[in-house]
């Protein structure tokens, strides 16, 4: 099978689509895989800046959705697992959709041909690891996930031309234990930019690769895109995004002068709350646990989001001795 995976099918879309969401183009890999004739099929993507993570990682643990909020960052979950990636118009995200065979076989074919292709441009790369590709200095430039779908298998990777590191940095909660695995202390020593070794721009970079990488193309119609538009919905849904892993535990402890010991304990569903308890030594000035509960059931599991609310409902005029100021700068502390 690694023999016939390259050179794939170029899949092209109609002229003057314009950019789209992720979400579009997960939903087109689908489409591509449940459509077109058994073959490998590739294509790539650029989007605005947008964090994707993989399948089973919840959200508020991987990313600060506080900031992807305030400066507009779309955030997406893919149906592969691996981790959470930054993306931005500085990268450029690769598709390949293959028919049925070992995924292992697959992938290694996939990440050895796309870092030789990188070679041969002049940017010297190689596959290593669980899939990554790196630059010589060991820096990594592409990170790539798959899974299988109905008798197909999809591969897709991130490839940093450029970035906008701040972005980057601020956007991702990276695993500390992680990057230490790596020998790194942070996201920014851990990768390495394409532009570096490369004289063209990005969508040269993108137009050498795909001719290497390709020896035919099939172009999308009108009805196609629709679709795939269709096919993307479910990609946008609240559940699927925030609510997909099982239920979990987040607890906030913390004394107060004048109030008492405060216990709140969320029950999530992904990032989501699904219930919420409150328990501690306070005196009530009405019925707080059902107000905790109001407020914040449903409610995505971030600061900005649980302080809003909190604001929202007046829950610091349910317990004696509880100002607005000191149950906002707790509330923040998660």
């Amino acid at each position: 099978m690694p023999h016939t995976l390259f050179p794939a099918c170029e899949v092209r879309f109609p002229e003057g689509l314009g950019s789209r969401r992720a979400t579009f183009y997960l939903a087109a890999e689908e489409y591509v895989a449940q459509t077109l004739d058994t073959g490998s099929y590739l294509f790539s993507w650029i989007v605005p800046p947008t964090v994707v993570m993989g399948r089973n990682q919840l959200a508020h643990q991987e990313f600060d959705l506080d900031y992807c909020a305030a400066e507009g960052i779309d955030v997406v979950r893919r149906k592969s697992g691996g981790g959470a990636v930054f993306a931005d118009d500085s990268n450029i995200m690769w598709s390949v959709v293959t028919g049925s065979g070992d995924v292992e076989t697959l992938f290694r074919a996939y990440a050895q041909a796309v870092a030789a292709s990188l070679s041969e441009i002049g940017v010297t790369a190689q596959a290593t690891g669980r899939n990554d590709i790196v630059l010589q200095n060991g820096q990594k430039i592409c990170g790539n996930a798959f899974y299988h779908l109905a008798g197909h298998n999809i591969v897709h990777g991130t490839m940093l031309y450029d970035t906008n590191l701040e972005a980057m940095q601020r956007a991702l909660r990276p695993d500390p234990e992680k990057l230490k695995a790596k020998g790194v202390q942070s996201v920014r020593r851990r990768v390495g930019f394409i532009k570096d070794f490369f004289s063209g721009s990005i969508y040269d970079l993108r137009q050498q690769l795909t001719a290497l990488l390709t020896d035919r193309c099939v172009l999308l119609s009108h009805n196609d895109i629709k679709a795939i538009t269709h096919i993307e919905q479910s990609y946008r849904e609240e559940a699927f995004l925030f609510g997909h892993i099982k239920s979990s535990d987040e607890c906030l402890r913390t004394h107060i002068d004048g109030c008492g010991t405060i216990e709140l304990r969320f029950l999530l569903r992904g990032s989501l709350v699904e219930d919420v308890n409150l328990s501690g030594d306070f005196f009530e000035l009405r019925d707080a646990a059902a107000a905790f509960t109001k407020a914040f059931k449903g409610t995505p599991f971030t600061k900005e989001q649980l302080m809003a609310r909190a604001k929202q409902y007046s829950l610091h005029e349910t317990l004696r001795g509880l100002s607005q100021d000191t149950l906002l700068e707790w509330l923040a502390s998660i």
